[in-house]
């Protein structure tokens, strides 16, 4: 008999621990996160695609298929896959248009007259 393992649940620790490993393991192997999420082929290049995306696996299979997914990209670009392109150039052009109108609209609501 297999001993049932505790399934644990998405949490927003889980989700911050992911989003930095993955903001290290892209800046250790010199790839982006738009290169990412085109390998996963995601809609988008955004880290909340990127999480909700991640979250799926986990709910699917815990950190063991996370883990299973990245190591199979981290596989594919070693063995020459999923390089630059100019689909993922227009990727990150649209996501940095998104990351700069997204600071302008926070930075509408700072008072800096204090």
């Amino acid at each position: 008999m297999v001993p049932s393992m505790s399934k644990e649940r998405w949490s927003k620790n889980i989700e911050e621990d992911l989003i930095l490993l993955i903001k290290d393991w892209l800046k250790q192997i010199g790839r982006t996160q738009s290169e990412l999420c085109q390998t996963l082929n995601l809609p988008s290049a955004r880290i909340p695609t990127l999480i909700e995306s991640l979250k799926k696996d986990f709910n699917s299979g815990g950190i063991p298929k996370i883990a299973n997914r990245l190591c199979e990209v981290e596989e594919l670009w070693t063995n020459g896959g999923g390089g630059k392109t100019k689909k993922s150039f227009e990727l990150n052009s649209s996501g940095q248009l998104d990351l700069l109108d997204e600071i302008c609209e926070d930075l509408s609501k700072i008072n800096f007259n204090k």
